[in-house]
């Protein structure tokens, strides 16, 4: 683990796949950052925490509602109502907000044992909605999260329209000093669910690694949220049954 208030970026890959009658998959580039989510930050000019950059990581954007989050204060009390034992650092995995814009699918908060072993994760998910849920992924006692355990969770909340809410995530961590690479198998039992991944290497944040990512994928999560619309456009050629955003589950972890 870096030292503390040293922001990594890890400029990884993200895997799609769809199973089932009408199967899809693509595959593209994208930036995150991970850094301590409860220590002042020791970063690039170009990137600010809690305060407006280039580049950035804001605690509304985290924790929360989307733009009303509570950043790490949030994790750390889901962490106390469900009794995990994680004394040690607490991590955010996300993408930076960029020129003042920013949309993540998927954010990760990885907790830490008093000794630096990962013991919880929570997912956190957003729609293009603009609704939120989290999954919390632990074991009994808050026992490790080794490489090989598969995590799971009964999905409760709308992501795509061209997905049923019923049916279950199993989530894969592996989270190294080198590597963060993560894998996410949704089965919902009737039309086959889909494998989402997301890895890359964890480098030290430059100026200079912001400057090239920002010329290699520009606009950001704008880049992203684009993406995804024209994923949807190309399910819905194929045929693929639209399904009306239901209403948000009541309670904003599970």
């Amino acid at each position: 683990m870096s030292p503390r208030g040293h922001v990594e970026h890890v400029p990884g890959r993200t895997w799609h796949g769809r199973r089932g009658a009408i199967r899809n998959a693509f595959a593209y580039s994208v930036d995150y950052v991970l850094l301590d989510a409860e220590a002042p930050v020791a970063a690039p000019l170009n990137f600010s925490r809690n305060r407006r950059n280039i580049a950035s990581v804001q605690d509304h954007d985290h924790g929360g509602p989307p733009g009303a989050g509570r950043g790490p204060s949030w994790a750390r009390e889901v962490l106390r109502a469900h009794q995990v034992r994680a004394e040690g650092p607490l991590l955010l995995l996300t993408q930076p907000r960029l020129l003042g814009h920013v949309f993540n699918p998927v954010s990760f908060w990885l907790a830490h044992d008093h000794i630096d072993r990962l013991v919880a994760v929570i997912a956190e998910v957003s729609n293009t909605f603009g609704d939120r849920h989290s999954y919390l992924c632990v074991h009994p006692e808050s026992r490790p999260i080794r490489t090989s355990d598969v995590l799971q969770a009964q999905k409760i909340f709308h992501v795509s329209p061209f997905q049923p809410v019923e049916g279950t995530y199993r989530f894969r961590f592996s989270i190294t000093a080198e590597r963060v690479a993560i894998r996410i198998d949704y089965g919902d039992g009737a039309d086959g669910g889909l494998v989402a991944t997301l890895a890359g290497p964890r480098r030290p944040l430059s100026s200079g690694a912001l400057w090239r990512a920002m010329l290699r994928r520009p606009f950001g999560s704008r880049r992203v949220l684009a993406l995804i619309h024209w994923q949807a456009i190309k399910l819905w050629w194929k045929g693929a049954v639209y399904r009306a955003r239901p209403v948000p589950p009541a309670h904003d972890v599970s």
